[in-house]
């Protein structure tokens, strides 16, 4: 039954993944591996313990521990695997990181892209590039309605300038190198939403920080808990990104940036996310850091109506199912070492087919 998602285009498909080894990486190989299709992975080691990755415990895929850096050995991991659509998610992705390390920031995620680029345009296996950046490429300011795939790129901390710089990089690469009609890859970018989810051990990142606080017995301090963001859950962009490589790979016409994010009511703070969680958690408690940190936007909305009408592309699950499921994942996890990923990636996709989705079938 998975093979018909999508069109049935990825069975048999050779796939590459940058930042497989990551969280929404592996969440990707794992869908992908459902559907069918033959997939290689490019990244640095797990940089977490416990690791997604390494729980999910794949024996089949083309695992190769590689920096984006290495151009010589990006190179020839394309030449041995000859794929046809690529999923670029290998990043430095953390916000406060960027702050303590901007000159790695700005070349794992500008640098280590036009590595990747450069050995795509020698790859003429290669059809289809997603380049997955963030909602936090725009320029900060008043957007009741959301970012507009047409707005303004910025970015006041290093992580978030690097990603606009990519997007910048990959519109000059598809302008410059990729214009071909009919020979060239056909290339897009995706700017997803806060993701959540079971698996995710990142530092400063809300989720896992509560988490990790949880099973010391102790409260999280939050920072900004009034800071608003558009909260989904991982496999809603990684539902787009899979749709929009689709697209492209028929109609060149896809090729260009894309919103991907939650309806209105997943667009809450910090504060008011954590508490739901609780609901979910009673063992999860916050408390407020008064102290000074570095500066992130007070509010992010995302305007998504783009890929909902071109790509008929939209949310599936709402912010309550989102947090239950998490907190579900790791208090299964927490209780037995249970990794239920592929049980929540199935319910994803029924809840998907009951919603009529084009991508469901």
């Amino acid at each position: 039954m998975a093979l018909s998602l999508f069109g049935g285009l990825y069975a048999g498909r050779r796939v590459l993944v940058t930042g497989h080894t990551g969280f929404k990486g592996s969440w990707l190989v794992l869908w992908l591996r459902q559907l069918g299709a033959s997939v290689t992975g490019l990244a640095l080691d797990p940089d977490t313990h416990p690791s997604h990755w390494a729980l999910l415990g794949f024996d089949d895929v083309a695992d190769h521990r590689v920096d984006l850096l290495n151009a010589t050995a990006v190179r020839q991991v394309l030449d041995t695997h000859e794929p046809e659509i690529v999923f670029h998610l290998a990043a430095q992705p953390l916000v406060r990181r960027s702050y303590r390390a901007p000159a790695e920031t700005f070349s794992s995620n500008v640098t280590g892209l036009i590595n990747l680029l450069d050995a795509i345009r020698d790859c003429p296996s290669v059809r289809v590039l997603v380049n997955a950046t963030t909602d936090k490429v725009y320029a900060e300011r008043d957007a009741p309605g959301g970012y507009l795939e047409t707005d303004p790129l910025g970015g006041h901390d290093p992580y978030s300038a690097s990603k606009a710089c990519s997007e910048l990089v990959t519109d000059s690469y598809r302008k410059s190198f990729f214009n071909d009609a009919v020979a060239s890859p056909r290339i897009a970018s995706a700017r997803a939403g806060n993701v959540i989810g079971g698996g995710d051990w990142a530092e400063d990142r809300l989720v896992p920080d509560l988490v990790r606080a949880a099973n010391a017995g102790h409260g999280l301090r939050i920072r900004n808990p009034l800071a608003v963001r558009p909260w989904q859950h991982v496999l809603e962009p990684l539902s787009g990104y899979l749709r929009l490589a689709q697209m492209l790979w028929h109609d060149r016409d896809f090729a260009g940036a894309w919103n991907f994010g939650p309806r209105t009511e997943g667009e809450i703070s910090v504060g008011a996310l954590a508490a739901q969680l609780g609901t979910n958690w009673p063992a999860l408690r916050i408390e407020q850091d008064a102290g000074a940190h570095p500066h992130e936007a007070a509010v992010l909305r995302l305007n998504c109506n783009k890929a909902c009408t071109q790509l008929a592309w939209q949310p599936v699950w709402n912010i309550a199912t989102t947090l239950a499921r998490t907190a579900d994942w790791y208090r299964q996890f927490d209780a037995s070492g249970q990794v239920q990923s592929a049980d929540d990636l199935a319910a994803y996709v029924n809840d998907a087919r009951r919603l009529g989705l084009a991508w469901a079938g």
